[in-house]
């Protein structure tokens, strides 16, 4: 498997077709997701209503009423004229109350919950991958570790996190976990800025990364999916935390 077939398999997820249940919803939620995940770069140009409605199977109509949502929430700019079209605008980082506001609307046990639905995908992704793809394909994974090490913004954390477990999900060769984990991460990602601040954590949760690749570049598919979850849930953890303290 190609190096650019890998990187591409998460974003090929973003624009694959969606769903017949609340069409426009739907498409705001798939591009807001894939925005907030940093999965879709700050200033990158979607392709043309023609072109984008075509790939994700809705009419143009349900399109432009998808990115006029996204416009209202600050996540896409469109520019007129020669040149221009609909561009990726990246969210600001909530402040660290309307972040605490937004966990205390979970209660422990739906932080629970949401911790065991995101370590199956996550064990069964990283699993997977280490079945079925390559030592050489596990560059983008690493990059996305180098990248989460290197960041001093909370927010950028956060997301790296988040593409992380969307890119092993990628490297699983699963289109449909990985857009279960694009969809999670929408729910429980920025929530992760009030525990990546932590530089301490940060640190901790990029060996935990790096020991998921080193068992997924062994085949150890067992061992990958343990670890995998263990991560998760020790994120979890830390999340049903602070949220006891509010």
């Amino acid at each position: 498997m190609r190096q650019q077939e890998m990187d591409g398999r998460a974003r090929r997820a973003v624009f694959s077709p969606v769903d017949n249940r609340a069409r426009v919803d739907a498409v705001v939620r798939r591009i807001g997701d894939a925005i907030e995940l940093g999965l879709l770069s700050e200033g990158e140009q979607l392709p043309g209503e023609s072109e984008l409605a075509g790939q994700l199977g809705v009419s143009t109509v349900t399109l432009r009423e998808a990115l006029m949502a996204l416009r209202q929430q600050g996540l896409v700019t469109t520019r007129r004229g020669r040149g221009g079209g609909s561009f990726v605008s990246l969210p600001e980082v909530p402040a660290d109350d309307r972040l605490r506001a937004r966990l205390g609307g979970w209660s422990t046990e739906e932080l629970r919950d949401l911790g065991d639905h995101w370590a199956a995908l996550s064990g069964a992704a990283a699993r997977l991958a280490a079945q079925r793809t390559e030592a050489e394909d596990l560059r983008q994974l690493s990059r996305t570790v180098e990248e989460l090490e290197q960041a001093e913004d909370v927010a950028a954390r956060s997301r790296l996190y988040g593409r992380f477990h969307v890119e092993l999900a990628a490297a699983a060769q699963s289109a449909r976990l990985t857009r279960e984990q694009v969809a999670l991460q929408s729910e429980i990602g920025v929530l992760l800025c009030l525990v990546l601040a932590d530089d301490a954590f940060r640190e901790e949760v990029a060996d935990r990364h790096r020991a998921v690749i080193s068992a997924v570049q062994d085949g150890a598919h067992e061992t990958a999916g343990t670890l995998a979850e263990r991560c998760v849930r020790e994120s979890t953890a830390r999340l049903v935390a602070v949220r006891l303290t509010l």
